[in-house]
């Protein structure tokens, strides 16, 4: 996340004259960087199942790796500002010999939640012991070791270090979806980081000890330099804020409506990233007329891309409107920043303000989001303020432009162009909070309840939706509250799967993911339905605002806190039947769909119990998956695929069954409904330390 100058070529005399190789200084450097980065998606990864999956998981790592890449440069900032060379050097060796102790990198399993608490605090602390002082050392890296090679080369510039300092964390940040996930185990992973991190403890040690005989700066010379006032100040801060809400909250976006995967966290990051090397890279990659029409086009299309004319999107337009905007927008914003750069003397100023831009976004979008809004509105606050920053950065003064009055007419049309943006993304919210029930937000994501029908009591419903999907619709209508809607129809692979088990009196169904609570509406006296969610609002939701769970004729309980961790817990609960139907969005939390997870759910399943799994999913083939697993287990699976039937409320779902009793694929609704599942060649077996959404790409 640092930017980079150019810097004059360095001389032979230069070079020669310097105690350390300018060779060890570069590889440090790069190192730092790609390690810095790697660890990011790594150790996101290997926390995620145990916080059920969410996508504000990833958010919420960010807003660690932000907060402690500002703490490193603040590190790096005094160290350099405040101590003597060789005082420098002793307190960054004895850091990094401390570090060690925190290898290897993978996180304690003390720290998994115990119930359906917000984990956001939990996941800092977490990552803090896991990572803490190592990932600190890392960030402060590239300003002190360029420090130390400013004063250790003398009338050399450092700058070009900052180009393989970027040039190392885009490569860590590619390699990883395309070479480290689908290769290697999320353990394996950790040792290999945990491995080069001690590789670069004692490269950075040798080139600390090479700099304990450096000169301070020549601060005569660089007191000539004019210091940037506190409205400047606030531009860099303002700018850099602005493009980090923009990439967390893009994020989230995607994670949210399709997976939260590795891939989504780091094309977001990567661009990001992008954005600071091509807007410092000192070539004038940032033209700047070019790129705020382009901008005023990215912030239009997003804006709309937010409304309700454009819900439910095809992957290859979501993917492309968000990310393609938020690459436009951020080359705008680190554009801008690098016009306001200040000379040399306040970079490590310049760096930290960009550093505390991008921790205050981290905590915008990572904690005050989630317990101060009611929805996901951050995505429309960071796409004004985007404009709001365009309106103040084209200013007839800052334009440069011959014709005053052209300069005046570009000016007022951006601000009109902003406030027809903002009023449209605000009349879009207040139709969309006009028609609700009820909005909350939580760590696991926002909820929303609202009525829809055309005034017939008959056909009304009322809908649970979780940020744009439905997870579960009821008829208003007395007559029809236990009617089974949505994706558990009669005729749906879930419901076929009830139909051949109620043959039987007194069942135990186990149902992972709770939503509007529709599958008790199966339930009969002697049958006990129990329900695993993590999220606390929609069990209050479940009991008030919807019937299925009130008036269930079995009897139902409700566990508070992820399914998984949960039925480790538990004791066998014999159940006769288990739906997994715990979407995140528009997907099922990764860590639901491994071998170590079916293996949980079979030692609950009675002998010959059946499992079903709703694989439903605009972007993901996840049937497969399913059947891979279960044939290494020893199970047969079928697909059931149902259509829409609007009268009755039920969309078209598919479900895969899988069970070991040949009698259940025998019972003749199962056995006219049943396909067999398409196999996808060279699928690899999804377990906990590994799994790669490339393969099921729709």
């Amino acid at each position: 996340m640092s930017p980079l100058i150019n810097s004059p070529i360095l001389t032979a005399e230069t070079q020669r004259r310097a105690g350390t190789p300018l060779a060890l200084y570069a590889i440090t450097t790069f190192a730092s960087a790609f390690l810095l980065f790697q660890i990011e998606p790594i150790i996101a990864k290997m926390v995620l199942p145990w916080f059920g999956g969410s996508a504000a998981v990833w958010t919420t790592c960010l807003l660690f790796f932000q907060t402690v890449l500002l703490a490193g440069y603040l590190y790096a900032h005094l160290a350099v500002k405040g101590l003597a060379p060789r005082e420098q050097v002793w307190l960054h060796i004895g850091l990094l010999a401390a570090s060690l102790v925190l290898l290897p990198v993978i996180p304690n399993p003390a720290w998994k939640p115990l119930g359906g608490e917000d984990p956001s605090w939990r996941i800092l602390g977490l990552l803090a012991v896991t990572l803490g002082l190592p990932y600190l050392l890392l960030s402060a890296t590239s300003p002190l070791v360029q420090a130390w090679y400013a004063r250790t080369h003398e009338q050399a510039a450092p700058y070009r270090l900052f180009a393989l300092s970027n040039a190392g964390s885009m490569l860590a940040l590619v390699t990883y979806p395309v070479l480290v996930e689908p290769k290697f185990s999320t353990r394996h992973q950790a040792w290999g980081w945990s491995a080069g991190y001690a590789a670069f403890v004692v490269l950075c040690g040798l080139v600390a000890w090479g700099a304990r005989h450096a000169k301070r700066i020549d601060e005569e010379i660089e007191e000539q330099d004019e210091r940037p006032g506190w409205p400047r100040q606030l531009m860099w801060l303002s700018l850099a804020a602005c493009a980090s809400t923009l990439l967390l909250a893009v994020t989230n976006h995607l994670t949210q409506n399709v997976a939260s995967i590795p891939f989504l966290w780091i094309l977001p990051l990567a661009l990001y990233l992008l954005s600071f090397i091509l807007c410092f890279e000192g070539r004038r990659w940032y033209h700047r007329s070019t790129f705020l029409k382009l901008g005023a086009v990215a912030l239009g299309g997003m804006g709309y891309g937010l409304g309700d004319n454009f819900l439910n999107p095809k992957l290859v337009v979501l993917v492309p409107l968000f990310a393609g905007g938020l690459a436009v927008c951020c080359m705008v914003c680190h554009g801008e920043l690098a016009r306001l750069k200040p000379s040399h003397r306040y970079l490590t100023s310049f760096y930290l303000m960009i550093a505390l831009g991008g921790a205050l976004g981290g905590v915008l979008v990572g904690l005050v989001a989630p317990h101060f809004f009611s929805g996901y509105f951050e995505l429309q606050i960071a796409i004004a303020w985007c404009a709001v920053m365009v309106v103040i950065v084209v200013r007839p003064a800052n334009l440069g432009l011959r014709s005053r009055w052209l300069g005046y007419g570009v000016w007022v049309g951006s601000m009109l162009g902003a406030l027809v943006l903002i009023g449209y993304m605000g009349y879009e919210l207040r139709e969309w909070r006009s028609g609700s029930r009820l909005l909350v937000r939580n760590f696991y994501g926002a909820l929303r309840v609202n009525d829809e029908g055309d005034g017939v009591d008959e056909a009304r419903m009322r809908k649970l939706t979780h940020g744009t999907i439905s997870h579960g619709e009821e008829f208003l209508d007395p007559a029809r509250h236990l009617q089974p809607t949505t994706y558990y129809g009669t005729e749906s692979g879930v419901g076929l799967t009830l139909l051949e088990a109620q043959r039987r009196p007194g069942i135990r169904v186990g149902v992972i993911g709770l939503g509007a609570g529709t599958i008790a509406a199966y339930g009969r006296p002697g049958d006990v339905y129990r329900f695993y969610d993590i999220n606390p609002l929609v069990t209050g939701i479940a009991r008030r605002e919807f019937r299925f769970l009130p008036e269930c004729k079995a009897k139902t309980e409700v566990v508070l806190g992820d399914a998984r961790l949960s039925m480790e817990r538990e004791a066998p609960q014999h159940y006769d039947v288990i739906a997994v139907d715990a979407f995140s969005g528009d997907a099922i939390p990764v860590h639901l769909l491994t071998r170590e997870a079916f293996q949980v759910y079979f030692h609950h399943l009675v002998p010959g119990g059946v499992l079903a799994v709703h694989v439903s999913n605009k972007h993901l083939e996840l049937a497969p998956v399913v059947d891979a697993l279960a044939r290494a287990l020893g199970r047969h699976a079928v697909s059931v695929d149902n259509d829409d039937d609007d009268d009755n409320g039920v969309f078209a779902a598919s479900w895969v069954l899988v069970s070991d009793r040949q009698s259940f694929f025998q019972f003749q609704p199962v056995f006219k409904a049943a396909t067999p599942v398409s196999a996808r060649p060279g699928l690899r077996l999804w377990t906990d330390d590994y799994s790669n959404l490339f393969q099921i790409l729709r």
